[in-house]
């Protein structure tokens, strides 16, 4: 018997659509990861991009729970002495709703050359508008 292994070639990649509208921010990065990794597949194979293109509106809309808000900090740092910055959480909502998402959607998927392709295929939008029409999104309900 042999072992099955996919090939680049075989792999079929679907759209979701998301609507992030009173959804807490933690639970839906992880559904979104899920889905851009390829894990709910039954042949998910670990070093290939075989995930699906996810798209998400309504990142404005985000809710976190308890004190996040205030008490979550976002930090980078440009590489020169004293170069680090942090910001909050409610300030990167307010400036940069879309980042939030994608932050952390981010700190789901590998760290390494795979997860940086895989996070191409996350599309974040702040409002209920997306240029993707065409590729027919199939639209994910997550309020169960």
């Amino acid at each position: 018997m042999k072992t099955f292994t996919l090939k680049a070639k075989d792999i079929k990649k679907n759209w979701y659509l998301i609507d992030a509208k009173d959804q807490v921010l933690g639970r839906l990065s992880t559904k979104i990861a899920q889905l851009i990794r390829g894990k709910e597949k039954p042949e998910f194979t670990p070093h290939l991009d075989m995930g699906d293109f996810v798209i998400v509106v309504n990142a404005d809309k985000v809710k976190v729970s308890g004190n996040k808000g205030e008490d979550k900090v976002y930090w980078r740092h440009s590489g020169f002495p004293g170069g680090g910055k942090e910001t909050s959480l409610n300030d990167l909502r307010n400036n940069f709703p879309d980042r939030v998402i994608t932050n952390a959607v981010k700190g789901m998927l590998p760290h390494n050359r795979l997860g940086r392709k895989m996070l191409k295929n996350l599309k974040v939008y702040v409002d209920e508008n997306h240029p993707h029409k065409a590729q027919e999104p199939i639209k994910i309900d997550l309020t169960t």
